[in-house]
């Protein structure tokens, strides 16, 4: 007991209740016209919050040599591109996009299973690289920029813009924090930041016939310019985020008394459960919500600076960019500073392998914790 990290236990036990609890309240009425019954969706989300703290805690005891065994890591990379190779044959079709193989019981979400794969493998042939970065930084990140780079194209192909760009940005974090020359790290995020502005210009006067982009993924872009013009098609999300905040105020109307979760606000419980946070609790609940994730996510970056093994501070600094990114992508995109992307908020919104990943994600991140004298 004298080795659990509070600052990590009390943000993820705070998470995991508020987030059971509006899942309940926000998916109810969508489940009894679904379903027949207004806890089909709670139900899983409590099964997947046992499982999850149970890989936690299986996580958080393993022997780090274990960790950055070298056939451990192999196995998941290979069972990584295994899974993302199947959903593309089995996956289920849901809204046009194969990004889910059915169980049974289950659906498995690869891409989810990649992010934390991807952070371990980068974190693994990093940290054994250490060396070679000062003398030839170029060849040393070599390999995970090609590993990223044939899993993208396999996400892509799902198609799921969404977690490749929450990929990318994790490793070149990852990458830069390695130990890559500082000016090459300006120098990188200056022309990348360069190419996706002058990539956006070019959207709004070429619009969908852009290289890479659909119609409907235009659509998403068209619903973020101007949400409540086409709120009865694109726009119904986020004109619908904008009302259930706006209607919440600063104390909201109370638990379970929302009015855009029945049919006028779509995905109520999964992309957009802040909204409906900010409906029924107002600003104090959202404000709660961002303290919560803000104290984890500082947290791990906070062990990240203070463990003397590279492996372990690679890990939980790719671990931490991971749930910033999400975090800061959805809540982006229910306040509409960045369109509608489909990435759930970390440990709140609903969803089985999202739940899963990221608690055994928290997991590697207490076991790194418990190794470090305070």
């Amino acid at each position: 007991m004298k080795k659990i990290d509070y600052y990590l236990l009390v943000p993820y036990l705070t998470l995991i209740f508020i987030g059971s609890l509006m899942v309940y309240s926000a998916s109810a009425d969508v489940s009894l016209v679904q379903y027949g019954t207004g806890t089909k969706y709670f139900v899983g989300q409590l099964v997947f919050i046992g499982a999850g703290m149970t890989m936690l805690v299986i996580t958080s005891q393993l022997k780090m040599s274990f960790l950055k065994n070298k056939n451990l890591v192999l196995c998941l990379f290979f069972a990584m591109l295994l899974l993302l190779a199947s959903v593309l044959i089995i996956g289920e079709n849901i809204n046009g996009a194969k990004r889910w193989i059915d169980i049974g019981f289950f659906n498995i979400q690869p891409v989810e299973i990649s992010k934390l794969v991807l952070v371990w493998y980068t974190a693994y042939i990093l940290s054994r690289r250490q060396s070679q970065m000062q003398r030839n930084w170029f060849k040393a990140i070599l390999p995970p920029i090609v590993i990223v780079g044939i899993s993208s194209l396999l996400i892509l192909l799902q198609p799921d813009a969404g977690s490749v760009i929450i990929i990318a940005i994790v490793i070149v974090v990852q990458i830069f924090a390695s130990g890559m020359p500082f000016k090459i790290g300006m120098i990188s995020s200056l022309a990348a930041s360069g190419v996706i502005a002058g990539y956006l210009k070019l959207l709004t006067i070429y619009g969908a016939k852009m290289p890479g982009m659909s119609t409907y993924r235009y659509a998403r872009f068209e619903a973020f310019w101007n949400p409540f013009e086409l709120a009865d098609s694109s726009g119904m999300q986020l004109s619908g985020s904008y009302l259930a905040l706006g209607r919440g105020g600063v104390f909201g109307v109370g638990l379970g008394k929302s009015v855009l979760k029945k049919g006028y606000l779509p995905e109520p419980h999964t992309d957009f459960i802040l909204a409906i946070i900010g409906e029924e609790f107002g600003l104090i609940g959202v404000c709660l919500i961002l303290v919560a994730l803000s104290t984890l996510i500082l947290r791990i970056f906070y062990l990240a600076n203070h463990t003397k093994d590279s492996f372990s501070s690679l890990l939980c600094i790719g671990i931490g960019t991971m749930m910033l990114i999400q975090t800061g992508i959805n809540i982006g995109g229910v306040i509409g500073l960045v369109p509608i992307s489909g990435v759930t908020l970390p440990f709140v919104s609903y969803g089985g392998s999202s739940i899963l990943i990221l608690s055994i994600a928290l997991g590697l991140v207490f076991n790194v914790s418990r190794r470090i004298t305070k």
